[in-house]
């Protein structure tokens, strides 16, 4: 059996963990507690997260490290320190709370370390892996507004187009996700290319690519796709 870097803290944690009876925003006021580790270093408060979500099989200690990481979303430093630690972290999630909060992260790592953040994602495209492959096109924008760096149009629509094929349901409602917040950020690329693949794009992404668009375009669409 392994041994813990940080047994004293890792019960900490748990023990305050388990007095929190609630939902996801209970436990966002909660994460905002006091440790005694809390005056640590990032990259030593940023270990202890760590051998929480790799050794804890729990949906809401995951979710305090998700917390833990959206608090320092603000320092290129810190951003660049994550990724080694948290790239991993992808490799335990099995459900789209956890992915879509990863890809928060890692959409924002790559405004500072696009190159290495891209290569992965692209790795993560052809994984057999369904929540990696929903990572590497939910990353590549998550909400566009939150980002101030984009990838170029051709970068997305890369890891994108394979996928439009896809079977799995929560895939396809990541590629919805990303071609809808690509046309917020390149509409003049992204609706001659939605044209040009209205046939293959299933309903899922369709009906999700659509969602911000104005009235106008969205029939028009609906029209090419019958």
């Amino acid at each position: 059996m392994a041994t813990s870097n940080y047994p004293i803290q890792l019960k900490e944690v748990l023990a305050h963990l388990n007095s929190v009876q609630g939902n996801v925003p209970l436990h966002r006021q909660e994460s905002r507690r006091v440790y005694s580790f809390s005056t640590w270093p990032f990259t030593e408060q940023m270990a202890v997260w760590d051998e929480l979500w790799r050794t804890k099989n729990d949906f809401w200690i995951k979710l305090h490290a998700f917390f833990f990481l959206e608090r320092h979303l603000k320092k290129d430093s810190e951003l660049r320190e994550m990724w080694p630690v948290i790239v991993c972290w992808q490799d335990q999630v099995n459900d789209w709370g956890l992915c879509d909060s990863l890809a928060k992260i890692y959409t924002k790592i790559m405004e500072v370390e696009a190159i290495t953040v891209y290569k992965q994602l692209k790795t993560w495209n052809t994984d057999q892996d369904l929540w990696k492959r929903r990572q590497s096109v939910v990353s590549l924008l998550y909400y566009s507004r939150t980002k101030k760096l984009f990838l170029t149009f051709n970068e997305i629509e890369q890891l994108i187009s394979p996928l439009l094929d896809d079977k799995e349901y929560y895939v396809q409602k990541g590629v919805g996700w990303s071609l809808r917040e690509l046309h917020t950020v390149y509409p003049d690329e992204t609706l001659p290319w939605l044209k040009a693949h209205i046939k293959l794009i299933s309903s899922i992404a369709f009906t999700i690519a659509m969602e911000k668009m104005d009235a106008i375009t969205r029939s028009e669409l609906k029209v090419l796709r019958r």
